[in-house]
């Protein structure tokens, strides 16, 4: 069996949306899957499509070929998946100033408390009980 990693037409008319599929070549576009990778709405114009890009690359790597255009998307997603790890590491190094940011605070906010009930305890007179 030859595999592709196609397009599928599932939108209405006028409006078209796409699933990206695995599929046998010889079966027709609109036709059964073997597996759904993600989904193509060309309307929209930043970040018009979703790919399963481990499952795309195990599919590729099992022998099936893709499309023209779902090719340009693997290409895409994999340049992404490149780009991705350092503006995590930036977020990452910021939640990480903000959390310690706020432990700082905590821990006045706790000495600050402390040290009123100290000086209140030191403050009243002992009670005499009988």
């Amino acid at each position: 069996m030859a595999a592709r990693i196609r397009l599928k037409r599932i939108g209405a008319k006028n409006a078209p949306v796409y699933r990206i599929v695995v599929a046998d070549n010889r079966g027709p576009r609109d036709g059964g899957c073997i597996e759904e990778l993600g989904t193509y709405h060309p309307l929209q114009t930043n970040e018009n499509f979703t790919l399963d890009l481990e499952r795309a690359e195990y599919w590729l790597g099992v022998g099936a070929r893709p499309s023209d255009t779902v090719a340009s998307f693997i290409k895409k997603a994999r340049k992404a998946k490149l780009v991705e790890p350092e503006a995590d590491s930036e977020t990452q190094a910021e939640a990480e100033k903000e959390t310690a940011t706020e432990t700082v605070t905590e821990t006045v906010a706790e000495t600050e408390t402390t040290t009123e009930t100290v000086t209140e305890t030191e403050a009243a007179p002992p009670s005499e009980e009988a």
